[in-house]
């Protein structure tokens, strides 16, 4: 048995080639680099890598984590500016010792002394979103505030070996303070994999996925026996009615999840959720998730009209 599974639509083409390896019994750790690769090169998706959206000075910050679930082993970058693929020095790190988590110079510094690719990670249509944002707020005026996206890339991978390994990559918030970090890049919170239950990641509002160690969490529920579908919807609801309950309100929490036997789960608090997620059994398909009153959460192939008008928005001209 053998699958991958990720948060987001723009997952959906990595999962494909990411899947071809497994097929070809690849191992989980290349397969998931080469999945979420295939993400931050695409200049489109605006959260992640190559095109994403900038902090309040316009810099690009990006963040990447990697945990193998056979060894533990964990790697981490934060706030690092101008490498292609923040996965791949994720993934170079955990086979460190120690200073296994690198931030900002120190992050950039260690990828140029590892050869790792450097490129200018601003575009011009990432420029443009700025400058329309910027606009808008000056004409409200308000004050330059996150903007309300922060669709994180994280995936769950399991080989025929049964290695399970998680990994993410983003740019965070749009208009973020430089230097801010959510819960991507840490282990526990963004990404958890171990190899004798399953693997877990989330994606939303990183201040408040973190207070929930969430990752980590539906890794335990599942050790415990429940299936990655009972483990996501209870994190996910214990979390949203915890900080609701203390205060008042919860961020955008969003989780997907595959345990050793291949089962995947999901779960999330909002509208618009979708994940991708290929098995042994089932070619990478694309599911809409619709949460329920009670907090069940159901998922539905996305239509091939639902799957063109996501392109089409996100490759439309930006109107400044």
């Amino acid at each position: 048995m053998h699958g991958i599974i990720a948060t987001w639509r723009m997952a959906k083409e990595g999962i494909e080639q990411g899947f071809e390896q497994l097929n070809q019994n690849g191992k989980a750790s290349d397969a998931i680099e080469t999945a979420i690769k295939a993400v931050e090169d695409f200049p489109y998706y605006k959260s992640v890598g190559y095109g994403g959206l900038p902090n309040e000075d316009q810099v690009v910050e990006l963040d990447a984590g990697y945990m193998d679930g056979d060894t533990f082993d964990v790697g981490a970058i934060c706030a690092i500016k101008d490498f292609a693929n923040p996965i791949s020095i994720a993934k170079k790190l955990s086979e460190e010792k120690v200073n296994n988590i690198l931030v900002s110079y120190g992050a950039e510094k260690y990828a140029r002394e590892h050869h790792f690719e450097e490129k200018e990670m601003l575009t011009d249509r990432a420029k443009a979103f700025y400058r329309k944002k910027k606009k808008e707020l000056e004409q409200q005026a308000q004050e330059l505030k996150p903007y309300d996206g922060h669709d994180t890339v994280g995936m769950v991978c399991l080989d025929e070996n049964g290695t399970v390994v998680a990994g993410t990559s983003t740019s965070g918030l749009f208009m973020k303070k430089p230097g801010r970090v959510g819960d991507s890049p840490f282990v526990g919170s963004g990404f958890y994999a171990d190899s004798e239950v399953g693997g877990a990641t989330a994606t939303g509002l990183g201040e408040d996925l973190m207070k929930g160690c969430i990752s980590y969490e539906i890794v335990r529920l599942m050790k415990e026996g429940l299936t990655p579908q009972e483990a996501c919807e209870k994190a996910v609801n214990d979390l949203d009615a915890s900080l609701k309950k203390r205060r008042t309100v919860a961020g955008d929490l969003s989780v997907v999840a595959m345990n050793k036997k291949g089962e995947f789960g999901c779960a999330t608090n909002i509208d618009g959720f979708s994940f991708s997620v290929a098995t042994s059994d089932a070619e990478p398909t694309v599911y809409l998730v619709t949460r329920q009153g009670d907090g069940h959460c159901t998922f539905e192939v996305a239509s091939k009209e639902w799957l063109d008008e996501y392109m089409r928005v996100r490759m439309a001209p930006v109107e400044e």
